[in-house]
């Protein structure tokens, strides 16, 4: 794989510094991007750049993912318009754990003369003192050359402090470190790193005679409407489980709008060229939605979570979805569902000597309004319980009713789902 020729028919080179072709095809390079520790989850945002690493490693070259354990500490001031609130040692150090366990299964950390690496730019400053910053960083870069990133430039109105100010220095030093130590000519990152990226190969050139390096962004992931995915933008998607559910993130995906189905399989996608332009040419918007969401979930949640996505959206919009393939779902799909649907918690009392259907719906629940709603919707045939249609208003709901012990799910009319949980 040719590492540029990649990211360029991707659409996901934005800029690159002159020479980079020609060193990238001579030999094996080494190259890193930085990941601040700001939240306790890597981004479908981070994940761009962790797709770059990847290419990056499968055209023969060394990644490093670069954890930011010291920059973490200032505050990277590119594309924010105020000062970051900064965050305590203990959450960046807690946040700094999480973010290595998942970069841990997205690149090859264990075989391989191109194996990643994965380092933490604190141990670049824990035993500096800042005299020793000041003389040895401080003094390479200019006020004025600061002055003119756009990270700097932008912020000069609305305010910026000496500690935001002082963060490409630290991005400038880092790079320098892994130049030095890990023979790393090349640093990438997204477009709003250009500033802090140009800032390193410059302090390389004045601290190393002949000293080369280069600078690879790519574009900032934007939506259809112009909107980006970033840590603070709302309805984010992150790469936890626990902040993104499986089922949302596959149905993020499925619910893409059309016009970002080019850009979505070129940045998110493993497959070849020829194979996403033959899917392209051949299939669908919506076919290609659910092959792609196939993909990118199965890779970020493992095969295993993606079946349980694929089993609740079949109870959730399959019309013909069977009462056995509901009783064959898991606690963990049921509260899936429970998410997506409307729900009721009722005491498990209430059924443990049966209780009648009319009852139940319209005494400890809200859909009926009536006894008498109950009865019409069962006379009209309009009501299921766990996927059986009820046609006698006497039916009684039962412990023995209760999938896993707990749920029961209900259903009046085509469209309408609910899902009781007794406890």
């Amino acid at each position: 794989m040719d590492f540029i020729k990649e990211l360029r028919w991707r659409e996901m080179l934005q800029d690159c510094t002159p020479g980079a072709d020609d060193i990238l095809a001579k030999k094996m390079c080494t190259g890193y991007i930085g990941f601040d520790p700001t939240a306790s989850s890597l981004t479908i945002g981070n994940y761009v750049q962790l797709m770059i690493l990847s290419f990056w490693q499968r055209s023969g070259h060394q990644p490093i993912f670069l954890l930011g354990g010291a920059t973490g500490r200032i505050g990277d001031p590119s594309g924010k318009d105020k000062e970051r609130q900064l965050m305590t040692a203990e959450d960046l150090d807690r946040n700094l754990e999480f973010q290595r366990r998942q970069a841990m299964k997205f690149l090859n950390f264990d075989e391989g003369k191109n194996k990643a690496l994965m380092i933490n730019n604190y141990d670049f400053y824990k035993e500096m003192n800042v005299l020793d910053f000041l003389r040895d960083v401080g003094k390479n870069l200019t006020v004025n050359y600061m002055l003119s990133k756009d990270s700097v430039k932008n912020r000069l109105d609305t305010g910026l402090s000496f500690t935001e100010f002082s963060y490409q220095l630290l991005q400038a030093y880092d790079f320098l470190y892994l130049y030095k130590n890990y023979n790393c000519k090349f640093q990438m990152g997204g477009s709003d790193q250009w500033g802090n990226i140009t800032s390193g190969t410059e302090f390389i050139r004045r601290n190393i005679t002949d000293g080369k390096a280069y600078a690879i962004t790519s574009p900032l992931l934007t939506k259809a409407d112009g909107k980006k995915f970033g840590k603070s933008e709302e309805g984010n998607i992150w790469l936890d489980p626990k902040l993104t559910s499986p089922y949302k993130f596959y149905q993020f995906w499925i619910n893409a709008d059309d016009a970002d189905l080019k850009k979505y399989y070129r940045y998110f996608s493993f497959k070849s060229r020829e194979e996403i332009e033959t899917l392209e040419s051949d299939l669908a918007p919506r076919v290609l939605k659910k092959i792609l969401a196939e993909e990118i979930t199965t890779r970020i949640h493992t095969e295993e979570a993606f079946r349980a996505v694929e089993d609740v959206s079949d109870i959730l919009f399959n019309k013909n979805a069977t009462s056995e393939k509901l009783q064959s779902l898991s606690k963990e799909a049921f509260e899936t569902i429970g998410q997506e649907i409307p729900s009721f918690q009722i005491p498990l009392d209430i059924v443990a000597n049966h209780t009648n259907i009319v009852d139940l719906l319209s005494d400890h629940t809200t859909i009926c309004t009536s006894k008498g709603d109950a009865r019409r919707a069962i006379q009209n045939n309009a009501l299921s319980v766990n996927k059986n249609k009820i046609a006698d208003h006497n039916f009684e709901i039962t412990p023995e009713n209760l999938i896993l012990g707990n749920f029961i799910m209900i259903e009046n009319g085509k469209k309408n789902k609910y899902l009781i949980s007794f406890s």
